[in-house]
């Protein structure tokens, strides 16, 4: 049986690939980080959020907080690596907007130049727009 082909997509995947790990970022960037507001805002049941947020911390995207201590209460706080992941879900979220949201967009951010933002992704060496039909591949590991 041969292996799948070994790829940062499915690397990431791993980590934050489902629905409630992509909402529960989506919260915590959104500024929302308490459990309950959590819960509520993403629809998750509270077993399920618990086991995405505790997955979440332990792969290093978020850190737990406490901001009582009787009784024991935790916000979660974004890490360097969570924080990195915001412009993933903007990109992902862009995309919904364009060719899934019928109508407008459910969240709009304004980018500090004023204007509402549309994600762009740009070449770091030339500051030029990525298209696909522009790209190469130079290296893919092939499954074995």
């Amino acid at each position: 049986m041969s292996r799948p082909r070994e790829c940062s997509i499915a690397n990431a995947l791993a980590v934050v690939g489902e629905r409630w790990s992509l909402l529960a970022m989506r919260e915590i960037m959104l500024g929302v980080r308490r459990f309950d507001q959590i819960a509520r805002n993403t629809g998750a049941s509270r077993d399920i959020l618990t086991a995405r947020l505790r997955k979440l911390a332990e792969v290093g995207l978020l850190e737990r907080v406490p901001y009582e201590r009787h009784p024991p209460r935790h916000e979660y706080v974004l890490t360097e690596a969570g924080q990195a992941l915001h412009t993933v879900l903007l990109a992902l979220m862009d995309w919904g907007d364009r060719y899934v949201t019928e109508g407008e967009p459910p969240t709009v951010w304004r980018h500090s130049c004023g204007e509402p933002l549309e994600p762009l992704t740009v070449c770091a060496h030339c500051r030029e727009p990525v298209r696909p039909q522009e790209l190469t591949v130079i290296r893919v590991d092939q499954p074995q």
